[in-house]
């Protein structure tokens, strides 16, 4: 794999915006701005006038503050991607307001989107992402997965808006992964599966829920592999989860960007990532049975493992 500017390997975080607020998501992206990481946010650009139960926290493009913020955060070369409408499920009418929302305020659709936790209007989720019949019998055993009230790619649907995504988005986020190389766990992203047609591109990421498992995942050992092999790395996190208190970054934290700054990486938003992938490969990629079905199996092995390990930290914290 060959980077821009003869650089060796690449970095980037993918930041869900549960829980965020400008409080305390913006020494963050001071910090990433300052050590020359250019990443990418979701933001929810519609507010949640029925409320909201677990997001409740969260600000929204509404909150002019907030918006002010993102509009700061473009101008530094961040990029903001779609993580739904709102909090919560959202209407085909309320996902079309939030689009057009950030066209008029941004100048610009989302190109990225990320489905958010059991919102109805996400697409492909539950147990559709998965093409095994045997893993999705595993995944309504073990985790009560269902495919049923996820309808954003269910024509007629109330909560349909699949149309929409292929007219303005171009990447879709599907699995996450343990791993920090991407390119050995799904070296065919951004990828295309014939039975998903309001997606153009699917991609995988690396897992990280929170700052602790931020830190845990990214050791300077790690770094320095990533680095030695040419690997693509992409984080899913969540920023607004404990990575700043009292507008001081986790020193961990720090620590690690800052050494990250100092390697010979490419630290681009995520979407310039995969547009990169692409035209690196020089023909789209769709998934094959074979490769989807190795993939989905690398992922329940990653999920199983995810679970294992926060179910022993939350014995340790009991």
């Amino acid at each position: 794999m060959e980077f821009p500017g003869g650089k060796r390997f690449c970095f980037s975080i993918l930041d869900d915006t549960d829980d965020a607020t400008v409080e305390n998501v913006k020494p963050v992206y001071d910090y990433l701005y300052e050590c020359g990481l250019r990443t990418t946010k979701t933001v929810w650009p519609m507010d949640c006038p029925e409320g909201s139960r677990v997001f409740f926290a969260a600000e929204t493009l509404q909150d002019k503050p907030y918006c002010d913020f993102a509009h700061e955060l473009v101008s530094r070369g961040f990029e903001l991607a779609l993580h739904g409408a709102t909090m919560e499920s959202s209407t085909r009418e309320r996902t079309m307001r939030g689009l057009e929302f950030l066209q008029r305020e941004f100048g610009f659709s989302p190109r990225l989107h990320c489905n958010h936790a059991f919102n109805r209007d996400n697409l492909y989720w539950g147990l559709e992402r998965l093409q095994s019949h045997f893993l999705r019998a595993v995944f309504r055993r073990v985790w009560g997965e269902s495919g049923e009230s996820y309808e954003g790619a269910v024509e007629g649907s109330p909560f349909f808006w699949g149309d929409l995504c292929r007219a303005h988005v171009d990447y879709v986020r599907n699995f996450t992964f343990t791993d920090l190389d991407l390119l050995k766990v799904n070296p065919e992203m951004p990828y295309r599966r014939a039975n998903t047609p309001f997606v153009k591109y699917w991609f995988s990421t690396s897992d990280a829920e929170d700052v602790h498992e931020f830190n845990r995942l990214l050791t300077v050992e790690r770094i320095d592999g990533l680095e030695a092999t040419g690997g693509v790395c992409i984080i899913s996190t969540h920023i607004g989860k404990d990575y700043a208190r009292n507008g001081k970054l986790h020193a961990d934290t720090a620590k690690i960007l800052r050494y990250l700054s100092t390697k010979d990486g490419w630290f681009p938003p995520v979407s310039d990532i995969l547009d990169h992938l692409r035209t690196q490969r020089k023909v789209d990629s769709t998934m094959d049975w074979l490769s989807m079905t190795r993939l989905e199996y690398r992922f329940l092995f990653d999920k199983i493992l995810r679970w294992l390990n926060r179910k022993e930290k939350s014995a340790v914290a009991l």
